[in-house]
């Protein structure tokens, strides 16, 4: 569960827009051009590009640290064909929320190898992944683009569980209890990523410290969270 902490976002949307604003009114057109090309950031916006299926999740004991001397880690390898369009050694890679650096590309398989540092086993789900499942997937996207979700990061805050969930007409809601630590950051029609897909919170309980979010009719076709029940981790 990826928390935004709102206030400090309508700050940076606000320098954001003065900035622009007076590059528009002191620069012609292909120079504020230049300028925008030089200055992009890539980040992530929730909107799921494809759903992508593990290959595998596995230790390897025998990787080369800086020093030349040998370590263990967790590397993820995932068949995502939309994710290769653009890919190259080192890009970032948005699995079900969490912001990966691509340390293999197998162009002609479809496939991309990640790594997974300790830190990010201890703040998300993805440990608990086998060959066969399906993640949420998504390419960082420059700031200044078309945005259709909100600023992504990718560093995941926690997880949560799904203690409920119904269908109201043609919309899938679910009920997910975090800890208070994590509640105190979500409230009322604010966005929160979930397994890496924007959403607008519904409902908040403090007491019980639980939040809800629904899924339109198209959105539960592009994603995973359909896919999970009362009991998962998100």
């Amino acid at each position: 569960v990826t928390m935004a902490f709102q206030s400090a976002l309508i700050v940076v949307l606000f320098n954001i827009a003065l900035w622009n604003c007076n590059v528009a009114s002191f620069t012609p057109a292909s120079l504020r051009s230049k300028i925008r090309s030089s200055t992009s950031r890539n980040m992530f916006t929730g909107i799921v590009e494809e759903m992508g299926t593990v290959i595998s999740l596995e230790q390897n004991d025998d990787m080369t640290l800086w020093d030349g001397s040998k370590g263990s880690g967790t590397e993820l390898t995932l068949k995502g064909d939309i994710m290769m369009d653009g890919a190259y050694l080192g890009c970032s890679i948005c699995v079900s929320g969490v912001c990966l650096t691509a340390t293999e590309l197998d162009f002609d398989k479809g496939q991309f190898k990640v790594g997974l540092a300790p830190e990010t086993l201890r703040k998300t789900n993805l440990l608990s992944l086998t060959d066969g499942d399906q993640v949420n997937l998504e390419r960082a996207s420059e700031i200044g683009g078309r945005n259709s979700g909100h600023f992504v990061q990718g560093h995941v805050d926690g997880t949560g569980d799904v203690i409920d969930r119904w269908i109201d007409e043609d919309s899938l809601f679910y009920k997910i209890q975090v800890s208070p630590e994590l509640l105190k950051y979500i409230v009322p029609k604010g966005f929160i990523a979930i397994d890496g897909t924007s959403l607008t919170v519904c409902e908040v309980d403090t007491k019980e410290s639980w939040f809800t979010f629904m899924l339109v009719e198209y959105t539960q076709k592009k994603i995973i969270i359909p896919t999970k029940l009362k009991g998962d981790t998100v």
